[in-house]
């Protein structure tokens, strides 16, 4: 059985360190852990493959940005870590609020250290059950292998195959196409008698196991862990069982050159390929190399099984498209006509927005680019958006265009130089807002917003007219006179924009 998060806390070389779980505090202690890791550095996550313990002392943490703090926790919540650990006292004197509310949102564990002790300690202590733990998890994985490579050999077919794995961890399994469609499944025998156990069987977690082959992504093993399984050996067993789901698949069908093109170029967009690979990739795939495209990334728990509802609005829009899943992160490449790319990234949008709203953590779809060689840019577009949207925009899908002053000044401005600024344009209805508790920022931002129009600004605000226009002007009397007038607009929108920030 796995060692759980709670049976770390408790054990006499963690007690020491006076641990407070500060998120999550009812659930937290049933997180199995995998390995328990110490890191400094801000940009662990990619490094991590999901169920760790991370302990910290709070150094970067402690001269980071609060966004870069929420960023923090937003990374190693995307990575399915199983707890972070923060040292308070020493170089985090507390643990920031933003941190808390992020981690609780996000789901993280967030434990408190409330004594100083030696990490190295703490890991060899743990780690060494967990060595012990994963030993046995290895014992059983190699069964599951030996098991599966016999019914192969035997002329199984894949979901005979696939029933050895169920059987052995225990849960369900399903290997789905990259387009998330199903190509085979099994359920465990226990199955049958947990679902009559109850109206609903207990889903505990999701495993999402890539199956290349030949280097290209033809397939992933999705293994549905219900409460009270091993995740670590469904883990084991499934990255084991890999080679041997390969083999199967080869037999049953060989990747087609379209469908391989397709993953390699969503890849090489993801990693930041140089243009020319795009190019060379793009027509492969069914993109012609000057197609105008967007990039569309959707943050989701369940972004494997939204994958075929995204895929299936792309297709009804008639708009080709190829996508792929990257841990939680569901990204789309879309080419749009032409001759009307802005409508169709405009009814693309519209049509994103009926996604279940409880499956989509957050949506966003990125900048038009010229061409195939550009889809990095409105990649980045799109996940710079997404960061942003919280303060700077509201709607379940973020326009990334409706965002460009903003991810501009981002990029290029300092956040003292965005602050200074904001102060210089407006320091006078910063003070009248803190002082009175008025609305008078807000206000300027819907007027200016709505290009200047006093009924449009009126029937967003919910205001009367009249009660508009003596909010308006009380702003120009703060601000110096009318800005239609003295050639402040452009700086006022602006500042008011920054301030979003």
């Amino acid at each position: 059985m796995p060692i759980l998060l709670s049976e770390i806390l408790d054990h006499p070389s963690f007690r020491s360190a006076d641990p407070l779980v500060r998120s999550l505090a009812e659930t937290a202690g049933s997180r199995p852990v995998r390995w328990v890791h110490s890191s400094e550095v801000l940009d662990i996550a990619p490094l991590l493959l999901g169920g760790e313990l991370l302990l910290s002392g709070g150094i970067a943490l402690a001269t980071a940005t609060d966004e870069r703090r929420v960023d923090y926790i937003r990374e190693l919540a995307e990575r399915e870590v199983a707890a972070l650990a923060l040292e308070t006292g020493g170089a985090l004197p507390a643990i920031p609020a933003s941190m808390l509310d992020a981690a609780e949102q996000l789901g993280l564990p967030l434990v408190e250290l409330r004594s100083v002790v030696p990490f190295v300690g703490i890991m060899q202590s743990i780690n060494s059950m967990l060595v012990s733990e994963s030993v046995v998890q290895l014992q059983k994985a190699d069964q599951a292998t030996h098991a599966m490579a016999a019914e192969l050999a035997h002329g199984g077919k894949l979901d005979q195959i696939l029933a050895v794995l169920a059987r052995i961890i225990d849960s369900a399994v399903t290997l789905l196409s990259p387009s998330g469609a199903p190509i085979a499944g099994a359920l465990p025998p226990a199955a049958a008698e947990r679902a009559r156990g109850s109206a609903e069987a207990a889903r505990g977690s999701v495993i999402s196991i890539d199956v290349p082959v030949r280097g290209v992504l033809l397939a992933r093993l999705e293994i549905d862990v219900p409460d009270g399984a091993d995740a670590g050996l469904a883990r084991v067993a499934g990255d084991r069982a890999v080679d041997i789901l390969g083999l199967a698949l080869l037999q049953r069908t060989q990747p087609g050159l379209h469908e391989m093109a397709g993953t390699e170029l969503m890849r090489a967009i993801i990693s930041g390929s140089q243009p020319w690979r795009l190019q060379e990739l793009g027509p492969a795939a069914g993109f012609q190399a000057d197609a105008a495209v967007v990039a569309v990334v959707i943050r989701s728990r369940d972004s494997q099984q939204l994958r075929a509802t995204v895929d299936k609005i792309l297709h009804d829009g008639g708009l080709k498209s190829a996508s792929y899943v990257e841990h939680a992160e569901l990204i789309a490449l879309v080419a749009l006509p032409e001759a009307s790319a802005q409508a169709a990234r405009a009814e693309l949008l519209a049509a994103l927005a009926g996604l279940p709203v409880e499956q989509v953590t957050a949506a966003a779809v990125g900048p038009l680019a010229s061409s195939i060689a550009q889809a990095g840019w409105s990649l980045a577009g799109a996940r710079r958006s997404l960061e942003l949207a919280a303060a700077a925009a509201g709607g379940a899908v973020i326009d990334a265009e409706a965002l460009a002053v903003e991810l501009l000044a981002v990029e290029s401005l300092a956040p003292d130089a965005r602050a200074d600024f904001v102060r210089r344009q407006l320091d006078p209805v910063l003070h009248h807002d803190a002082q009175r508790q008025s609305q008078l920022l807000a206000t300027l931002a819907v007027w200016l917003d709505s290009g200047c129009n006093t009924a449009q600004a009126a029937r967003e605000l919910h205001l009367e007219r009249q009660s508009l226009h003596h909010r308006l002007q009380r702003i120009f009397e703060l601000c110096g006179g009318d800005p239609r007038k003295t050639g402040r607009l452009a700086a006022l929108h602006l500042a008011t924009r920054l301030a979003r920030l």
